[in-house]
């Protein structure tokens, strides 16, 4: 199963402050608007989300479709199908992605741990 590119998406308190201690690790904004309440910070290979009041906890995530420089990939497994492989593999799915749509979507699963892991396709 080809999930696509990782990254954990932070539910943080202050985006600025948060920010501002990534940088210091070294990582560097590659995403967001400025006025947003999210941003995605990169330090090589490594990538995280920074969501203020977007999300409730923490999120592992993957997208099907990029790689870790968050660059498109021509050929990769659509998340509907994706969401089917794992529905066939009695694995809940929390929030689904319509499976009668095209492009961009999601869905979550959760681990055995409680650990909520988005499925977020971009394209």
């Amino acid at each position: 199963m080809q999930l696509g590119a990782f990254s954990i998406s932070l539910a943080v308190k202050d985006l600025a402050v948060s920010r501002a201690f990534y940088e210091k690790l070294g990582f560097r904004a590659v995403g967001g608007e400025t006025g947003e309440k999210w941003l995605m910070m990169q330090n090589d290979d490594c990538v995280i989300g920074l969501f203020e009041g977007l999300i409730e906890k923490n999120i592992l995530t993957f997208n099907p479709g990029w790689v870790t420089r968050s660059e498109p990939v021509e050929r990769f497994t659509d998340v509907r199908e994706l969401q089917r492989q794992l529905k066939a593999l009695r694995v809940p799915i929390e929030t689904e992605a319509d499976e009668a749509a095209t492009g961009p979507a999601s869905f979550v699963i959760t681990d055995p741990d409680g650990n909520p892991i988005l499925i977020d396709q971009h394209r």
